[in-house]
Parts: C-alpha cells; structure tokens; sequence
C-alpha cells in the first residue's frame, strides 16, 4: 500500500533532499510540496494526501498554525513534525495543534520511514532525542509554555523573531487586534507586564536563543 505524502518546508533544497529520500523507499510516494501554509491547505483541498510531513519554521507563515488549517480542512489527515526545534514547548504546541508524531532534522532515515508509517497508521511516533526532552520536561517544575494554547505560543514564537503585529497577523489570517488580545493574554499568563520581560522569559524557557558572539 502507497502512503501518499505532502512536503511543507520552506527550504527548496531540503524539500528536495527529501522528496528523494522517500520517493527511494518503497510504500511512499511525495505526491505534493509547499513552502507556506496557504499552499499546503490549497494541497490538502486537492485531496489524495495522506501524510503530511511539516517543519514548524516556515517563511512569512506559521507552521503550527498550519498544522491546525490543514485538519480543520482535512481531518483523517495525519501530519509528522520534522523541525530542527527541540524543545518541549515546540513538541507541545504542535501535539495539541492536532500532529501525531515529532522528529527533530538529525533523526536518522530509519526513524524518519518507521514514523510516517506509524502516524500513517494513526500512532504516534517520536524521535530518540524529543523523548529525551520530554521526560526531562515532564521532571521540570516549570511548565510556563504549556499554559499557552497552539496559537499564543505561535503568536509569542513569531513576537520574539522580531515579527510586527501586522506581519504576524497576516501570517495567522487573524486581525491585528486578534494578535494584540494575545498578546496580552500571553504576557498575563508568563506575568510579563513589557515587551522586555516577554523576551527575558522567552528566552529563559528555551524558545528563542541570541547568537553567541565570536571574540
């Protein structure tokens, strides 16, 4: 049996890379690619998709987000993360957005194949090293992100990239108010009352990092 499957990443070249590496394995066939989710939804809508294979950091639009558009079009669709975040908010967010299993792009070919099969067939799948990091997580006392839902932890994630209000609603397809009253839902719930300890915090939770300055 063909297990039908739908490349959303950004990255041209990665999409290739891949789109051979399982074309190559027999019972899976890429039949579609984008690089945003409003091509990915236009995809789904065509029918034939089975499997959806997704990053989380997408161009211009959100890949969590994404995941939520494409089962509210198609919802027998089964939808595997593979990003290179591996933080526990990340796996989180994208769980309760409605995807089935998560690998981070350093999992090996054989858990990339074993996965799509396992969310084909309607289990969950997880890589080595996010199992790691959700039992770590599961021993944390801290778990600030999970009172986010799906969407403030996207509206925040592109908030702290130095998205605008505006950039970030239109990349959601919500309102710029929309994205305001999140925003200060999410500063409420990560008793954040500025700009500047919403970016202290999302950094004390893993889900942004500054790049280390060489001497």
């Amino acid at each position: 049996m063909m297990i039908r499957i739908l490349l959303l990443d950004d990255h041209a070249v990665v999409r290739t890379g891949y789109r051979r590496l399982l074309d190559a394995e027999p019972g899976f066939q890429v039949v579609a690619e984008s690089s945003t989710a409003d091509e990915a939804c236009a995809c789904v809508a065509r029918g034939g998709i089975e499997v959806v294979v997704a990053d989380l950091s997408l161009r211009g639009s959100s890949g969590i987000e994404a995941i939520r558009r494409m089962l509210a079009r198609e919802p027998a669709l089964k939808v595997l993360v593979l990003s290179m975040h591996d933080h526990a908010g990340y796996v989180t967010q994208a769980m309760r957005a409605g995807a089935l299993g998560y690998l981070t792009k350093s999992s090996e070919p054989t858990e990339l194949f074993d996965a799509i099969r396992a969310v084909a067939a309607g289990r969950r799948a997880f890589s080595a090293d996010v199992l790691q990091v959700l039992a770590r997580s599961s021993l944390d006392a801290d778990h600030a992100l999970a009172r986010l839902t799906p969407r403030e932890f996207e509206v925040l994630r592109l908030a702290v990239s130095g998205d605008s209000s505006v950039e970030i609603a239109n990349s959601m397809h919500l309102s710029p108010k929309t994205v305001h009253n999140h925003l200060s839902a999410i500063r409420s719930k990560l008793d954040a009352d500025n700009d500047f300890k919403l970016i202290h915090e999302a950094v004390r939770l893993g889900l942004v990092s500054f790049p280390v300055q060489s001497a």
